[in-house]
């Protein structure tokens, strides 16, 4: 019998001897690496762009969004393509839906609108020097940070403080949102909680280099495999029974920070393209390629 072909879907930012390849591509290499190994000679593994012509493409059984990180730029295409996909029998993981749904920050105000501990947050069409100002008096704090809605990476993102507000030429021109700095994200670090078909696989906690907020490798962060106390799982595990789709995604990432309260909020569920820290899950190779073949059926 034939052995399924699943497409790892990448960007030249991301493909090995691209002229482009980010410095924090190497988190392609063991993602693709630890699905490779888990699905061992089950299924070929083939990363691939995720704009290659559609001929190619429909020649795999299922496409794993792998590391198309460029889709920020791009999210109409991007969607349109995996649209294409499915039409034309492809199975797509995590489906067209559920990256719709994710595409958008905005999200996350369903997800508190269900329930979900979060953080306040107010969310301007574009934002400028007035609106950051505005954001302290809201919020009555500080320090404030500022996201595109549509965004991945930290890419974009922006924080300050009262003492050192935005120049008068700064500006997001795309729909944003504000949220206050909360201490947490530099004395703890952000949790992060992997699922694969909507069981808990992983934890870890991420931490920012010294005199930054950003926890992605590309800034210096770093990354410490964790046990979650129950009470953290299950906060995780909550957000993701709040999910609006009648099956659990493929994979999931679950980011939370802890609040003054002492509960964990979320910051983000990340469906559509997260780095998954398979170094810091030992049964997640395996874990992505039972899912995978399970779809593929």
């Amino acid at each position: 019998m034939t052995k399924p072909a699943i497409a790892f879907l990448a960007c030249p930012d991301t493909l090995p001897g691209s002229p482009t390849r980010r410095p924090d591509a190497f988190e392609h290499d063991l993602l693709l690496e630890a699905i490779r190994t888990g699905l061992g000679d089950r299924a070929d593994l083939h990363a691939i762009d995720w704009r290659a012509p559609m001929d190619q493409l429909t020649q795999y059984d299922l496409a794993y969004l792998g590391t198309p990180w460029d889709y920020t730029e791009a999210k109409d295409e991007f969607l349109e393509r995996l649209e294409a996909l499915e039409g034309a029998g492809v199975v797509v993981a995590n489906p067209a839906e559920v990256i719709r749904w994710n595409a958008d920050k905005l999200y996350l105000a369903e997800l508190a609108a269900r329930g979900a501990p979060s953080i306040p947050t107010l969310w301007p069409q574009s934002a400028g020097p007035a609106e950051v100002l505005a954001a302290f008096d809201h919020f009555g704090c500080d320090r404030v940070v500022l996201k595109r809605r549509v965004g991945a990476g930290a890419i974009g993102q922006d924080s300050f403080t009262r003492a050192a507000p935005p120049p008068p030429d700064w500006r997001i021109d795309q729909p944003a949102m504000i949220q206050p700095f909360l201490p947490a994200i530099q004395s703890e670090g952000e949790h992060s909680f992997i699922f694969v078909s909507g069981q808990f696989s992983h934890g870890l906690i991420k931490q920012a280099a010294q005199g930054d907020y950003r926890i992605q490798s590309l800034y210096g962060g770093i990354e410490v495999a964790v046990d979650p106390a129950p009470a953290d799982r299950q906060a995780a595990e909550a957000v993701m029974a709040m999910l609006p789709f009648e099956a659990p995604p493929l994979y999931a990432r679950i980011d939370m920070v802890r609040l003054d309260s002492g509960e964990l909020a979320v910051i983000e569920a990340e469906l559509i393209e997260p780095y998954l820290y398979p170094l810091q899950g030992a049964e997640f190779g395996p874990r992505m390629a039972e899912g995978m073949l399970a779809r593929l059926g």
